[in-house]
């Protein structure tokens, strides 16, 4: 049976509609019933790290062709977990392209912004996109291979300046164009007593947008029978090189297309985040959140603060920072924690990286089709891409992203969906 075991404070997160909107001190004495969410059922109790043994569970792994690029074949995957919880992920990118979880009621909805089809993915990955619309918006793919952003389109290392395309006005984001988001990943599946898995290779050639070292990558994405959806990455390399790998998913608890997240409601598991300059790099400092719209220490709606006119919310157009997740020890620790007061459904996220990026769709241009048949707009949907810190290559009071021959790169991620009453 899945368990998660206490450690610090104990937080929650039950809500009601009347809450999302409600001043801080309702929404603060409402989230004293929560972590019931993820274990109170089994537990009485919030808590804040995971440990997971098996369970009872009727786990399928399913796939069909869903077509091909380059001339290689490209499949969907569906991991079900027979507790009402499907997901679907293809080995082009390593993208998760929907997420079927029940609400309050054990009624299905798809809680993960993407296309209906491979084309929709791979048009949208073409670079340049055309100037006005949404640009490339990575839905749920995995990203490498340095996520998030490196100023000036360079880094150096030991000595040696290397040169990387700059996608993102003069920086490089995501790893550039063509990175792991295109590329198509040699898929495993398997199942067992933890859950439904999918294991995901690619290698990364040296010098590939200018980074050093060929990196071996492996992700494994399993489905558990307590609707988590776990990420485990695992990369090495023969030279020295940085690296820095997320999930890009963007999630909508009320169902992707049902309109804006701005009710829903978040809390963050972090004092301080990074602040950028106007190219949306972080400064170097590590800043407290009180006082600013940034603050998440205390559970609020998402929309509450988005239209400040705070210095930061103005320069990225609303949510788009790394936060810098309060850790006293190593391991999978709670990041975050999400509620949508209307259909009941919680995320919890839990990590052993040191910070986690809240976007909030910002570019999102409304051109853009999902897989209902919906546009997405600005605010539709939120991500939290846990990762090291931006530009930390070229940081160094920043945790290091170097990967040395002979290191193994190890990073987890839990997405825990639950619901409250």
């Amino acid at each position: 049976m899945s368990r998660i075991v206490a450690r610090g404070t104990a937080l929650a997160l039950t809500l009601t509609a009347a809450a999302a909107v409600a001043p801080a001190t309702v929404i603060a004495a409402a989230v004293a019933r929560a972590g019931a969410a993820n274990s109170g059922k089994r537990h009485g109790r919030a808590h804040r790290s995971w440990h997971e043994s098996p369970g009872p569970g009727s786990f399928n792994i399913t796939s069909r062709p869903w077509g091909t690029v380059g001339g290689q074949t490209v499949n969907l995957y569906t991991l079900s977990n027979g507790n009402g919880m499907s997901v679907n992920i293809s080995n082009y990118g390593g993208i998760v392209q929907a997420i079927n979880v029940p609400d309050r009621f054990g009624r299905p909805a798809d809680v993960a912004l993407g296309f209906k089809d491979l084309a929709g993915y791979v048009q949208n990955n073409v670079y340049p996109q055309p100037s006005g619309g949404s640009g490339t918006t990575y839905f749920g793919a995995i990203v490498g291979r340095y996520a998030n952003r490196i100023a000036g389109g360079q880094f150096s290392l030991n000595g040696v300046t290397y040169h990387l395309p700059q996608n993102n006005g003069t920086n490089t984001l995501h790893g550039g164009p063509g990175a792991y988001n295109t590329q198509v990943w040699q898929a495993t599946p398997s199942s067992g007593p933890w859950g439904a898995s999918l294991r995901l290779t690619y290698s990364d050639p040296d010098a590939h947008n200018g980074f050093p070292g060929t990196v071996t990558n492996t992700v494994t994405y399993t489905l558990s029978r307590w609707n988590a959806l776990r990420i485990d990455y695992r990369a090495s390399t023969d030279k020295p090189t940085v690296i820095n790998l997320t999930n890009h998913s963007y999630f909508n608890l009320a169902g992707e297309g049902t309109g804006t997240v701005n009710n829903q409601v978040l809390w963050l598991n972090a004092d301080r985040y990074t602040p950028v300059n106007t190219n949306l790099i972080p400064t170097g400092q590590l800043a407290p959140v009180a006082g600013t719209p940034l603050d998440f220490t205390r559970p609020k709606p998402i929309g509450r603060d988005i239209n400040s006119g705070f210095e930061q919310m103005v320069l990225a157009h609303g949510y788009d920072f790394n936060w810098v997740l309060n850790r006293d020890r190593s391991g999978l620790d709670l990041a975050a924690r999400a509620f949508d007061p209307y259909s009941g459904r919680v995320l919890s996220t839990y990590t052993t990286e040191p910070g986690v990026q809240l976007y909030t769709g910002n570019f999102l241009a409304g051109e853009l089709v999902g897989t209902s048949g919906r546009t997405y707009r600005q605010s539709d949907a939120f991500t939290l891409e846990t990762q090291h810190y931006p530009d930390s290559p070229n940081q160094p009071g920043f945790p290091t992203t170097v990967l040395n021959p002979g290191q193994t790169f190890t990073s987890s991620t839990i997405y825990a969906f639950s619901t409250a009453h």
